[in-house]
């Protein structure tokens, strides 16, 4: 199932993609919410399937998809999660130290864009980078979960642009700020929920640039899979339905090349994930 957020005629819900039709599920035993629906678990994902079945289906070409989750109480990204990736940013900083334990980050709530959505180059910067990721979306509240068990508080998974703004990353003692630019979050296109994803550990990750590939790599190369990754944060935090985790980049981001490759106004940057879809969005000038 893939549970989209989007709005129409005025208003915001949430729907069932199918093929290239949405059904607005929201009314009756499914709240206008995302985050409402994952709160209710697996009653709200039955309920989900219920109204998918019974509701009319408009063409989604016809509504503006949002983020999937547009207020996640947390947004969490792991740095340093692809081998290939921590061996391009030590080519080109022979002085960085990779992480010994997972390394984590806040995105915060206010960075989260649509999937579709301009990215903004703010005016402080000239450094935006791309990068390419899996998200998780968390559907169970839980603590201290067994590496085991984690699967089973996964809703569902989605793409993750984790736009970094990287000479704001260098600025303080962590790189969240460089991470938490207003617009810099994209989310999407939807959720797809575990049972059509297989194996999240097997799924191609590219990312695009005007057409050129920049990122080709596999979520089988992650050092820290999804459910470590769960375990690990769920020992320092309780996750709770709706927060977001990005699992990591592959090889490939622009400020790694030499010279960099930073984006700029009217570049075009495509994240696409096996099984989930693709996000795609053009970099503008943020209106200050």
């Amino acid at each position: 199932m893939k549970l989209a957020t989007f709005s129409a005629n005025g208003r915001t819900s949430i729907g069932v993609v199918i093929g290239e039709t949405i059904v607005d599920i929201a009314g009756g035993d499914v709240p206008d919410t995302m985050e409402a629906l994952l709160e209710l678990g697996i009653d709200g994902m039955d309920a989900a399937r219920r109204a998918a079945g019974t509701g009319a289906a408009v063409p989604l070409a016809s509504v503006h998809l949002r983020a999937p989750v547009l207020r996640p109480r947390k947004y969490l990204g792991i740095a340093a999660n692809y081998q290939s990736h921590i061996d391009e940013v030590l080519a080109a900083n022979p002085d960085y130290v990779p992480p010994v334990y997972q390394r984590w980050f806040v995105k915060l709530p206010t960075s989260i864009n649509g999937p579709y959505d301009p990215i903004p180059l703010p005016p402080e910067s000239s450094q935006l980078d791309y990068e390419a990721e899996l998200a998780i979306v968390i559907g169970k509240r839980c603590r201290r979960v067994a590496v085991e068990d984690a699967a089973a508080v996964i809703a569902g998974y989605t793409i993750c642009n984790d736009v970094s703004v990287r000479d704001w990353q260098k600025r303080s003692p962590t790189i969240m700020l460089g991470k938490s630019f207003d617009g810099h979050g994209p989310l999407g296109p939807w959720i797809v929920t575990p049972e059509e994803i297989g194996d999240p550990h097997a799924l191609r990750i590219t990312c695009t640039v005007n057409g050129e590939v920049r990122q080709d790599g596999s979520t089988s190369e992650m050092i820290n899979n999804c459910f470590e990754q769960i375990a690990y944060l769920s020992t320092v935090c309780t996750l709770e339905p709706g927060d977001v985790i990005a699992t990591g980049t592959p090889f490939g981001t622009g400020g790694s090349m030499r010279p960099p490759k930073y984006l700029a106004v009217g570049d075009v940057v495509r994240c696409e994930i096996e099984k989930i879809g693709a996000i795609e969005a053009v970099i503008e000038a943020e209106r200050v």
